[in-house]
């Protein structure tokens, strides 16, 4: 009898200890936790604030259908407010507290980079949907967005053939931080490489936040006055795009004239712009609303059908899609495919079956995770700007290209395995 008690009350305590350390969505009615990380104020709430919207939209539409494994997804969504360090501080909620399986989100570099150690060190996943600077493979993040080869070089060389105009002078221009300063280093690397000399080159940065473009738009319209053709690359963030686009209007400085191609633009921000004196001028991404395909037809309802039932400011009267809301929507599917492969939310096995994961991407084609290098690979996009505030394509790749994370025109890349370092 003593020994029958023994054994019940230690089946009480085990069951107890299990359940105090059960996953929280084990502790919920059968729902699995996921965290969305992305600003909703601040000077990036004019990119980021969209993204939560189409992830909350890519649950209901998985729940919808019976959800993962049979369990709803339950979204757990913080705002971090475009301040750096509170990333870091709200992916640790999550992560630990929230428990939640994955983590979806992030757009600028400092803010990835300011959670990436929350992340490698609890062993947590985060998809990053947004194109970046490369130079980093982590175990623990998937890259949804463009590397820069599948995205700035792209760019910057259909400006340099015939069709995109012949340019022969380069003006850099962009937000200070890791992003701007890191790809314009791969693009000064990549011009040096097909001749272009340094007086050539024209390097500019302004802060987050930043509104009087007037002296910056006056300073390249002086450098482009010195004779051969010149090109603005942008990597612009954030609300400044606003002021940028309106003076770039003011000044008079046509597309025909300079054109300017941004990555970091698309038709989110060109929304409060009057974009008729800007028709002309570019921007290189992976997708772009215009693209006439089945599954973006189909992507465009899901969103402007969700948009107006759900109210979404600005949404509900003129739903738009982009291309990190495409890159977000993917990275969700192919995590929903990936649990359901691994038969668990366990981050190393999800890792493992995301690998290959494929999905129909709204851009027109398959979508494939690489096997090695957790990035996508991706079509190359370059759109005109309408005046309308859409993108008429007028370059594209034949196909998806596959993502160099470290970038073969930084010499100190050389012999770096383009494979996440286990840790």
């Amino acid at each position: 009898m003593k020994r029958r008690l023994a054994l019940a009350t230690t089946a009480v305590a085990m069951a107890s200890a299990l359940f105090m350390s059960a996953p929280a969505f084990a502790q919920s009615g059968g729902t699995i936790k996921v965290g969305v990380l992305h600003s909703l104020s601040g000077t990036m709430a004019i990119s980021e604030t969209v993204l939560k919207d189409v992830a909350l939209m890519a649950f209901d539409e998985i729940n919808a259908k019976g959800g993962v494994m049979g369990k709803k997804i339950e979204a757990v969504v913080v705002d971090p407010a475009s301040n750096w360090p509170l990333f870091a501080e709200k992916a640790k909620q999550l992560i630990t507290q929230d428990k939640v399986a994955a983590v979806f989100g992030c757009w600028t570099s400092v803010s990835r980079k300011s959670v990436l150690p929350v992340f490698e060190e609890t062993n947590s996943l985060l998809f990053y949907p947004v194109q970046y600077e490369g130079e980093e493979l982590s175990k623990n993040v998937f890259y949804t967005g463009a590397a820069p080869n599948q995205q700035a070089i792209p760019a910057v060389e259909y400006l340099m053939s015939k069709d995109g105009g012949s340019a022969k002078r380069w003006v850099l221009l962009g937000t200070d931080y890791v992003y701007p300063r890191t790809t314009n280093k791969i693009l000064r690397a990549f011009l040096k490489s097909k001749g272009v000399a340094e007086a050539d080159i024209m390097e500019e940065y302004t802060p987050f936040g930043h509104s009087d473009y007037q002296s910056i738009i006056a300073k390249i319209k002086k450098f482009a006055a010195e004779g051969k053709k010149t090109a603005v690359v942008s990597t612009i963030n954030g609300d400044s795009n606003v002021p940028f686009y309106k003076e770039l209007g003011n000044q008079g400085l046509k597309a025909t004239d300079v054109p300017v191609v941004a990555f970091s633009v698309g038709e989110e921000e060109l929304r409060g712009v009057d974009t008729k004196p800007l028709v002309g001028h570019l921007a290189a991404w992976n997708y772009f609303m215009s693209i006439k395909s089945p599954a973006n037809t189909e992507f465009v309802k899901k969103w402007s059908d969700y948009a107006k039932a759900k109210g979404i400011p600005g949404h509900k009267d003129k739903p738009l899609t982009n291309d990190p809301m495409e890159a977000t929507y993917l990275g969700i599917m192919m995590w929903k495919q990936a649990v359901e492969k691994a038969k668990s939310t366990d981050t190393d096995k999800v890792i493992a079956a995301m690998a290959g994961q494929t999905y129909p991407a709204p851009g027109g084609f398959m979508s494939t995770m690489d096997k090695a290098n957790h990035h996508l690979h991706k079509p190359v996009f370059i759109g005109e700007i309408k005046a309308d505030g859409q993108f008429n394509v007028v370059w594209k790749t034949k196909g998806p290209v596959v993502a160099d994370p470290w970038s073969d025109y930084i010499p100190e890349n050389k012999g770096k395995a383009n494979v996440p370092a286990k840790k």
